[in-house]
């Protein structure tokens, strides 16, 4: 799979003299020369190098950004000539991975001004002043927990704390060296601060379909960290009675938010199994 991020080719800008008289040793201004086309900017092909397997079938409830949600659990599986177990020698040394990858389920279209749902959906941003999916290019980067690499066929990487849709496309992966990324002192804009943490309960339903889970552990350390950010979009938050699905692995968690003294609650109220 090859995308190309730019459109066409074009040559060199190139300096144009005009035929002077003989005896004459003047160059025309280049003002009055006819004017060429500006040349298109220079096209780049990037090889898909693999796809991710994912805790996120869809993209409502996804964190929006890595690391907010621990449990969640990926895989990374290279695809061929990039699945030789040679690309990956020494990546064992390291905890966390950059990921580049396509936002391939957000449209081509873009536009100079978004809005950053950190801003309540009503605020606008320069585009390239966010992280918005709605992107020239399409791309994004992420900073994941590196929790094994197996190799027993081909390549997959082990990822936790990932923000990625299943079957993302992977562009390239690098290393993560906190001593030159880690920069305590940097300013974060209009989002300086994590996103507020909600309390999470469960119904007695929720609670035995939980039960009847072999990963019931994990899947309800996942739960609880998706909905405590509260995934609503901004624009239906005041709206307590409706009711939310969100997709994890392979069921449909099912809530509302109810009142607590002012504060929203997330109540799970069921967790229903997927189609196959």
């Amino acid at each position: 799979m090859k995308r190309s991020l730019h459109k066409g080719a074009g040559p060199a800008n190139r300096y144009r003299h005009s035929h002077t008289p003989p005896g004459h040793g003047i160059m025309r201004c280049m003002s009055e020369l006819p004017s060429s086309p500006a040349p298109a900017a220079p096209a780049f092909t990037l090889d898909v190098i693999g796809h991710i397997e994912s805790d996120y079938p869809d993209k409502f409830g996804i964190p929006r950004q890595p690391g907010l949600a621990p449990a969640a659990r990926g895989r990374l599986r290279l695809d061929p000539p990039f699945d030789d177990p040679l690309t990956v020698r020494g990546l064992e040394a390291f905890s966390h991975l950059w990921l580049t990858f396509v936002f391939h389920e957000s449209p081509t279209r873009w536009t100079p001004l978004v809005r950053p749902p950190r801003l309540g959906g009503n605020a606008k941003v320069g585009v390239f002043a966010s992280r918005s999916t709605h992107r020239p290019n399409r791309l994004g980067l992420s900073l994941v927990e590196l929790a094994g690499i197996d190799t027993t066929r081909g390549v997959a990487l082990e990822l936790r704390g990932h923000d990625l849709l299943d079957g993302t496309p992977v562009l390239d992966i690098k290393p993560y060296l906190p001593w030159v990324e880690s920069r305590p002192d940097a300013l974060a804009g209009f989002a300086p601060d994590a996103p507020p943490h909600y309390r999470v309960v469960f119904t007695c339903e929720a609670e035995s379909r939980l039960a009847e889970r072999a990963d019931r552990l994990s899947l309800r350390a996942l739960i609880e960290q998706v909905l405590a950010q509260d995934p609503r979009p901004a624009y239906r938050r005041g709206a307590e009675a409706r009711v939310y699905g969100v997709r994890l692995r392979d069921v449909d968690v099912r809530f509302h938010v109810v009142d607590d003294a002012g504060t929203p609650v997330m109540e799970v109220l069921a967790i229903v199994a997927l189609d196959p």
